[in-house]
């Protein structure tokens, strides 16, 4: 099991630089950023100064998405980052839900955010690449041949087979088992059905976690359920509550769901809370006492999940990854 932590645009660069590599020394693997230039800073910044501040821990969006910059920006980008690095840098895609509606406009169509991932790896391996934009072929001649691994965010049934089909990896914003499992395994059935050696998919069940009484921890964590209910509300309404393409555990949550603020999106002053249970926030987050969170990292490990990443964001930033260095992780470490 892999360990990550993701930080969103707003932390302060000193900050971010002390608590990056304390998380590097708790045994950490990798570190994550939110790509929404608007809502918050340009991520790449500061996932170059922190690249700079440790030596294993690998870096990358999350989630990016096919219609922010022009691709070949884009492939420079991340072959740069991961030249400098030693090839510690990784993407995950998305449609560009928070980037590109805050903006008025679109998400990308599926389709995209496949031919994206593909491009983009080509681009980091150095191979030419055309792409519908650009009339010439674009190579990087100084690109050094990094097999840069590339993730999707997914929830419905056509995302998770794309990130089968496509991608390394599958982003799931959500600590429930089953739910991971039901998502996980999807993806694999696809990329078999595609032909693809899925013995090295890798799965990330990606959530905040938080330590203390269960009232405290619902209370910190509980704007994450609503800005999940985004995805699942795009999915219900594109199938239907009814379909049985979507768990009904998935419907269920939202049914009294009003709106959603992208200006909020992700923080706990979102004024669209209102429908979050208790019993939905334990469900979608890892809450409690350190077994606790080994319990149920033990659960999502045995559905599939390779990866858990903590949305490093509900407070207490320090003691969470002190803690998960000193009593969770280690209980892994054989794994």
């Amino acid at each position: 099991m892999e360990f990550g932590i993701t930080f969103k645009g707003f932390v302060e660069p000193d900050r971010a630089r002390y608590l990056v590599r304390a998380a590097e020394y708790a045994g950490f693997s990798h570190c994550w950023f939110y790509d929404s230039h608007i809502l918050w800073r340009e991520c790449y910044p500061a996932i170059a100064m922190c690249m700079e501040h440790t030596t294993k821990m690998h870096f990358g969006p999350l989630v990016t998405n096919p219609d922010v910059r022009d691709w070949s920006v884009a492939g420079s980008l991340f072959a740069s980052l991961n030249k400098q690095s030693n090839g510690r840098f990784e993407i995950a895609v998305g449609r560009g839900d928070s980037s590109r509606r805050v903006m008025g406009k679109k998400p990308a169509p599926l389709s995209r955010v496949t031919e994206f991932v593909q491009k983009m790896k080509a681009m980091v391996r150095g191979e030419e690449v055309t792409y519908p934009e650009c009339p010439e072929p674009v190579k990087f001649p100084w690109a050094v041949g990094h097999d840069m691994a590339a993730w999707i965010g997914a929830y419905g049934p056509l995302a998770l087979k794309a990130a089968g089909e496509a991608a390394d990896g599958v982003v799931l914003q959500i600590g429930d088992p089953s739910l991971c499992k039901w998502f996980t395994d999807q993806c694999i059935e696809a990329g078999k059905a595609a032909g693809r050696d899925m013995s090295k998919f890798r799965s990330m069940a990606a959530a905040p976690a938080y330590f203390g009484t269960k009232e405290k921890a619902i209370e910190a964590t509980k704007w994450f359920p609503a800005m999940v209910g985004n995805h699942v509300a795009d999915i219900v309404e594109k199938y239907g509550a009814d379909s049985d393409l979507v768990p009904k555990s998935l419907t269920s949550y939202i049914e009294k769901r009003r709106g959603y603020d992208y200006s909020k999106h992700g923080q706990s002053d979102n004024p669209y809370l209102d429908f979050i249970t208790p019993d939905i926030v334990e469900s979608f987050c890892v809450l409690g006492e350190p077994e606790d969170h080994i319990a149920k990292i033990r659960e999502l490990e045995a559905a599939g999940v390779t990866q858990f990443n903590i949305y490093l964001d509900s407070g207490e930033e320090e003691e969470i990854i002190a803690r998960y260095g000193r009593e969770v992780i280690p209980a892994f470490a054989n794994n």
